[in-house]
C-alpha cells in the first residue's frame, strides 16, 4: 500500500505546513530581538490562554508534568502526604505526585467516560479516612497519612463529572488540582453553578501540556498551569525560576522548569486556531458516530454525557479482542494506538505501593480492551468511512465467531 493511501493515526504535518510561515516568524522574531527565555513572548501567551481558559492566571512552563508537579508543590502537598488519582491515565500523572513529595492513592474509573468516579471517590473518603481530632485533617485509616489533594483526569479530551468532586474536596478541604493536559478547550455542566465551566477552571489549579499531539501542542515541550489564585500563581512561577522573585534573589529553593519564548510564541499562533481544530474534532466524532449507527454498532462510539463538551483529543473505542483489531487496520494501512495498556498500579514503577490484579477492575478491563483510532484536524469523510468499514469487517467477523461457538 502507497504511503499516500495510509491513513495516520495523527497528522502533524499538514497542520504544520498550513501555519508554516506564521510559525517561522516567530523564529525570526526571536532571532532578531536575542529574546529566548521569558520576556513579551512568554507573557503574551500566558495572557491569552488565560483568556482562552477563563481564568486570571496562566504559568507556561517547560513540560505538563512539571506543570502538574508545581501546582501540587504551590497548593501546599507536603512530604508523604496522600493525593488521590486514578489508575487509568499515563504515568506522568503520578509522577508529579511522587516528585511534589507525595503519596498516589488511588479510586477506580467510571465505566464509559474512563474518568474518576466521583462516587468511589466519596467511598474511599468516607469509608477508608477520617478527621483526626487533633489536627481536624483527613487521614487514611490504614497508612496514617493526612490527605491533602485530588487530582482528576479530563482523559481523552473528556471531562471528569465535576460537581461531586470538588462538592468533597469543599467537605474536607482538600485541594483540586485538575490534570487537563488532554483537554484543552473541553467544558463541564455544572448543576450547582448552572453554567458550563472550561477544564483548567474549575479547580484550585490545573496542569496542561503542549506535547506536540495533544489538541494545543508546541513544536518540543511546553506546559503550563492555570488558577484563579495570584498567590498561587507567584509561587509557581518561583517555582519554575529557581524559586526567584527577582534575578538573583531566591525566595525558596526551586527548579528550572521555565517555558522557553519560541514555543510561546508558537503556542500563541496556534491558540487562534484551537476552537476551530476542537470543532473540526468533534464533528468528525459525530461523524464516526453516524457511521458505527449505520453499521449497527453504535455501541462501539466513545460515550460523551449530557453534561460535556469533548474536545476528542483521542477517539477511543473499545472491543474484546483488540490486537486482532490492530493487526487488521494495519494491514489496511490504518493507525492505531493504545492508551494506555497497563495501569498505573499494575505497573513494575509503582509495584511498591502493594497493589495486586483486580484491585481497581474498571482500570484493568478498559486498559486491556481500549484501542484509539484516527483523530485529527482535517481528517477526511472517505478516511474515517475506511476507518470504520474495516473496525466494522473485523469485529462482525470476530462477534460472529463467538456466536458460532
Amino acid at each position: 500500500m502507497s504511503q499516500n493511501n495510509k491513513i495516520p493515526f495523527l497528522d502533524l504535518v499538514g497542520l504544520h505546513k498550513e501555519l508554516e510561515e506564521e510559525l517561522c516568524s516567530v523564529f525570526k522574531s526571536a532571532v532578531a530581538t536575542g529574546g529566548f527565555v521569558g520576556g513579551p513572548m512568554v507573557e503574551g501567551f500566558e495572557r491569552d490562554f488565560a483568556g482562552f481558559c477563563n481564568v486570571q492566571h496562566c504559568v507556561g512552563v517547560s513540560n505538563g508534568t512539571d506543570a502538574l508537579r508545581f501546582a501540587l508543590m504551590a497548593a501546599g502537598v507536603k512530604p508523604g502526604e496522600l493525593v488521590i488519582t486514578v489508575p487509568n491515565t499515563f504515568i506522568a500523572t503520578v509522577e508529579a505526585i511522587t516528585q511534589a513529595g507525595g503519596h498516589p492513592g488511588f479510586v477506580d474509573i467510571e465505566e464509559r467516560s474512563y474518568n474518576m468516579h466521583p462516587a468511589l471517590l466519596e467511598e474511599y473518603l468516607e469509608a477508608r479516612c477520617g478527621l483526626d481530632s487533633a489536627t481536624g485533617r483527613l487521614v487514611h485509616h490504614q497508612s496514617g497519612r493526612p490527605v491533602a489533594a485530588i487530582v482528576p483526569v479530563h482523559l481523552f479530551g473528556q471531562p471528569a463529572d465535576m460537581d461531586l468532586i470538588l462538592e468533597l474536596a469543599e467537605r474536607y478541604n482538600l485541594s483540586v488540582i485538575e490534570d487537563a493536559c488532554q483537554a484543552h478547550g473541553a467544558e463541564y455542566f455544572s448543576e450547582q453553578g448552572r453554567r458550563w465551566r472550561k477544564t483548567g477552571s474549575m479547580g484550585r489549579a490545573a496542569a496542561f501540556s503542549f506535547y506536540p499531539g495533544k489538541n494545543l501542542g508546541a513544536c518540543g515541550e511546553g506546559g503550563a498551569v492555570t488558577t484563579d489564585n495570584a498567590e498561587l500563581a507567584q509561587h509557581i512561577r518561583m517555582l519554575r525560576d529557581h524559586g526567584q522573585a527577582k534575578k538573583y534573589y531566591h525566595e525558596m529553593e526551586g527548579c528550572n522548569g521555565r517555558l522557553d519564548a519560541i514555543q510561546a510564541g508558537i503556542l500563541q499562533v496556534k491558540l487562534r486556531r484551537l476552537r476551530e481544530w476542537n470543532e473540526q474534532r468533534r464533528e468528525a466524532a459525530a461523524r464516526y458516530r453516524d457511521l458505527f449507527e449505520a453499521a449497527g454498532m453504535e455501541d462501539l462510539a466513545p460515550y460523551e454525557p449530557a453534561w460535556a463538551k469533548a474536545i476528542y483529543h483521542l477517539y477511543v473505542i473499545r472491543v474484546r479482542e483488540r490486537d486482532g483489531l490492530i493487526r487488521r487496520l494495519a494491514e489496511a494501512g490504518i493507525g492505531t494506538g493504545i492508551h494506555y495498556p497497563i495501569p498505573l498500579h499494575m505497573q513494575n514503577a509503582y509495584r511498591r505501593l502493594g497493589y495486586k490484579a483486580g484491585a481497581f477492575p474498571e482500570s484493568e478491563r478498559a486498559a486491556s480492551e481500549i484501542v484509539s483510532l484516527p483523530m485529527f484536524p482535517g481528517i477526511t469523510v472517505e478516511q474515517q468511512e475506511r476507518v470504520v468499514g474495516a473496525v466494522v469487517e473485523c469485529v462482525q467477523g470476530k462477534r460472529a465467531q463467538a456466536v458460532a461457538v
